[in-house]
C-alpha cells in the first residue's frame, strides 16, 4: 500500500506541476475574465478546508487518550480556540499575522514533506519552517505591492511592520530567503535519496511559477487546494483504509462532508456580515485568511497532541 501511496503522491506532483504551469499562463492572460475572489473562496471552502474536516474524528481519539469521557469537550475547546484566535486578531492584528505566517510556514513545510522523511530530529522543525516559508516569500517577492495590500485588508496598520517589509524587499533579503528555501529543498532531496524525492523540486518550481505569473490570492488558492490539501487528504485516506485506497477515499468523503459543510456555513455567514461594511472582494480576503488562521492553530495543536501521545 505504501508503494501505491508513493505513486499517487509522485504522479500528483507531476500533474500539479503541469497544471500549475498551464493554468498560470492562461490565468495570467485572462485573469479578470475567468477568475474572481468568489471562485477562490468556493475552492477553499470545498477542497481546501476538507483536509482538516476529520479533526472531529481525531478529537474523539484525543479525548480517549486523555480519558475524557464526554467527546463534546473537544468541540467546546476547539470552538474556544477558534473564537479566541479571531478575537486576538481583532485586538492585535500585526502580532497575529506574524505568528500566523510563522506557524503556517512550518505547517506547510511539514505536511508537504513529512511523508518522505524517515529519520527525524529536532532540527527538522527549522527545516520545515524554511521550506514552507516559500509560500510567504514568493508572493512578497513577485507581487510585493499586491501582497502588502492584502495585509492592509487584514487590519494590519502598523507602519513599522511595513517599513520592515520595505527594508527586506529593497535589500534583496527576499531573494536570500528564497535561496535558503531552495537549499533546504536540496537537502531534503539528497538526504535519504530515492527517486520519489524529485517531487520536492517539482513542488518548489510549481509554487514559484504560480506566484510569478498570477496574483497572490490565486496562487495561494491553487497551492492550498490542489497541492497542500490534496496531499494531506491522501495521507488521511491511507490512514482510514491501508489496504483499499478507493474504500478509504469513500470513507474520507463521507466523514469529511459534515464538518466541511458546517465550516463553509460559518464562512458564508461571516462573509454576509462583512459585506455590509466592505466591498465583496475585500470581505472575501478577510474571511479567507483570518478564517484559515483561526482554523490552522487548533488543527496544528490537535496534530501535535496526537503525535506526542502516539510517541
Amino acid at each position: 500500500m505504501n508503494n501505491l501511496i508513493n505513486k499517487i503522491n509522485f504522479y500528483h506532483s507531476v500533474v500539479f506541476f503541469l497544471l500549475s504551469g498551464s493554468l498560470s499562463i492562461i490565468i495570467n492572460r485572462f485573469e479578470s475574465l475567468i477568475v474572481s475572489p468568489v471562485i477562490c473562496l468556493l475552492f477553499i471552502l470545498s477542497i481546501g478546508i476538507s483536509h482538516g474536516a476529520l479533526d472531529n474524528q481525531k478529537g474523539k481519539k484525543l479525548t480517549q487518550l486523555y480519558n475524557i469521557k464526554n467527546s463534546y469537550f473537544f468541540y467546546l475547546m476547539y470552538s474556544v480556540i477558534v473564537i479566541g484566535i479571531i478575537t486576538f486578531w481583532l485586538l492585535f492584528p500585526t502580532t497575529s499575522l506574524i505568528i500566523f505566517l510563522i506557524v503556517a510556514s512550518y505547517h506547510f513545510g511539514k505536511e508537504d514533506t513529512e511523508f518522505l522523511i524517515k529519520n527525524k530530529n529536532a532540527s527538522y522543525l527549522i527545516l520545515y519552517f524554511l521550506k514552507g516559508s516559500l509560500i510567504i516569500i514568493a508572493p512578497l517577492m513577485f507581487h510585493f505591492t499586491e501582497t502588502i495590500n492584502i495585509f492592509k485588508l487584514l487590519l494590519i496598520h502598523d507602519e513599522n511592520f511595513y517599513l520592515f517589509l520595505d527594508f527586506i524587499e529593497s535589500n534583496q533579503i527576499l531573494l536570500f530567503a528564497l535561496l535558503t528555501s531552495l537549499l533546504v529543498n536540496i537537502y531534503f532531496f539528497i538526504n535519504n535519496f530515492k527517486f520519489l524525492n524529485i517531487l520536492i523540486f517539482l513542488d518548489f518550481l510549481s509554487i514559484v511559477i504560480l506566484n510569478y505569473l498570477v496574483s497572490p490570492l490565486i496562487a495561494f488558492t491553487i497551492y492550498f487546494c490542489f497541492l497542500h490539501s490534496f496531499r494531506h487528504s491522501i495521507s488521511l485516506i491511507n490512514e482510514l483504509d491501508k489496504d483499499n485506497f478507493e474504500n478509504g477515499a469513500y470513507i474520507f468523503i463521507k466523514k469529511a462532508l459534515p464538518l466541511t459543510l458546517l465550516t463553509s456555513i460559518f464562512f458564508v455567514i461571516s462573509l454576509y456580515f462583512l459585506s455590509n461594511y466592505y466591498q465583496l472582494s475585500d470581505a472575501i480576503l478577510k474571511v479567507i485568511f483570518i478564517g484559515l488562521a483561526s482554523l490552522t492553530f487548533p488543527h496544528i495543536l490537535l496534530e501535535y497532541l496526537l503525535e506526542k501521545n502516539e510517541k
